[in-house]
């Protein structure tokens, strides 16, 4: 039996024993054993930029790590020697499949190729796997559908899109389906003086990868076809436009609700809103107001072109880049109807944004300045997706293009 006589006894015992001393973390623990661990931080991930090579420096497709953690993004190395990689496109994920990058090569011949590579999934490195004919002049956009059977490319310079069959080994076909946007059912060309020719500038998978999306600079037109992902077959086009001749229609971004579509106009630096609705064999827009203006009032328009768009992953902000203004510009969207609000515009750090994007974790901006050798890291708020910075300026010279993978 242990009585207060016999407790009182050990006490000289007790005092003698080593004092061990716990760490705060050790003490916090044992407090609450329940309590989590932080997790540790995330790996670096891989930062992919295309690069201007005309310009004598830049050699091709340049690889970053990029720590999420704190915003740092690595001095970029060479990692594929290749001809002017204006716009690139990774697979799908899928088990145990190794990723692949495509690249087009936006020289302005009717020699033009688009190059697909093999990612190292350790080192990033890239080992080239074919190149073949882009079916036109100068490829400026590059996509691919979401079970990755397809690939489609836009040409602006050669007024084509063409389209492609993914092959087992991760390679291109020779194009499947090549269109020329010049055929009258494609529209009539814009009154701007860039506009003397149909100049598709993007071809985009619709959410449900049932519809491909492109948009025409030259003919102020967003045409939308059926897709066949298991043959690169397109359907017949449908034509839309929003009706103001010299607009531009360059990139466009769809809403994570699958219904709301927001097209960037390059020569006039609007954004567009439209519905997004569909049938059993047609994808339908429908403008749903008026544009909203990119640039800041009294700024003239002839001396920007609007480039980028994008939204963020909450759907509550949307993101777009001026060449000439060289800023970035934040608008909020409406949960009831998606109308934008102007929230914020920033300068991008640089010259001539032609592209950005958003990292996995929605907490930072990459923003690639093509005229100012630059990419430029910007600080995001969540919450209320704001931008702050640069918190941080790599010297790269003519960035052209932003990815992450």
């Amino acid at each position: 039996m242990f009585t207060r006589r016999r407790f009182l006894l050990t006490l000289p015992a007790l005092a003698a024993l080593p004092r061990v001393v716990l760490q705060p973390a050790q003490a916090q623990s044992l407090s609450n054993p329940f309590r989590k661990q932080p997790p540790a931080p995330p790996p670096p991930t891989f930062v992919y930029l295309g690069t201007d090579t005309d310009k004598g420096v830049a050699k091709g497709i340049y690889l970053s790590h990029f720590d999420v953690s704190t915003g740092h993004l690595t001095q970029p190395s060479l990692v594929a020697e290749t001809l002017r990689p204006s716009y690139l496109a990774l697979s799908p994920s899928a088990p145990d499949v190794p990723r692949r990058l495509y690249a087009v090569n936006a020289v302005a011949d009717p020699s033009a190729t688009v190059t697909s590579f093999a990612i190292d999934p350790a080192s990033g490195a890239l080992r080239q796997l074919n190149r073949v004919t882009s079916a036109g002049a100068g490829p400026c956009y590059i996509s691919l559908d979401a079970t990755g059977e397809s690939a489609f490319v836009a040409n602006y310079v050669g007024s084509t899109i063409a389209t492609y069959r993914v092959q087992p080994d991760g390679s291109l076909s020779e194009p499947v389906v090549r269109l020329d946007y010049k055929q009258s059912r494609f529209g009539k060309r814009g009154p701007n003086v860039r506009q003397d020719v149909p100049h598709p500038h993007s071809v985009h998978l619709s959410p449900d990868n049932r519809f491909l999306l492109v948009n025409d600079l030259g003919s102020d037109a967003i045409s939308v076809f059926t897709v066949d992902p298991a043959t690169a077959r397109l359907g017949p086009p449908a034509l839309f436009t929003n009706d103001r001749p010299g607009s531009g229609p360059r990139h466009i971004a769809f809403h994570p609700n699958g219904r709301w579509v927001y097209s960037i106009n390059e020569l006039d630096s609007t954004i567009d809103r439209f519905l997004w609705t569909t049938t059993s064999s047609q994808g339908l827009l429908v403008i749903a107001g008026p544009p909203v203006k990119t640039i800041a009032p009294g700024f003239r328009v002839a001396k920007n072109t609007a480039a980028e768009v994008a939204i963020s992953d909450d759907g509550g902000f949307l993101y777009a880049s001026n060449r000439g203004e060289d800023t970035l510009v934040v608008f909020t969207i409406s949960p009831t109807d998606g109308a934008l609000s102007f929230m914020q515009r920033i300068p991008c750090g640089g010259k001539t944004p032609r592209h950005f994007t958003l990292d996995p974790s929605g907490r930072w901006l990459l923003c690639g300045n093509q005229d100012s050798a630059t990419v430029t890291i910007l600080r995001r708020d969540k919450y209320t997706g704001r931008l702050a910075g640069p918190v941080q300026t790599v010297a790269l010279d003519s960035v052209m293009f932003t990815m992450f993978a």
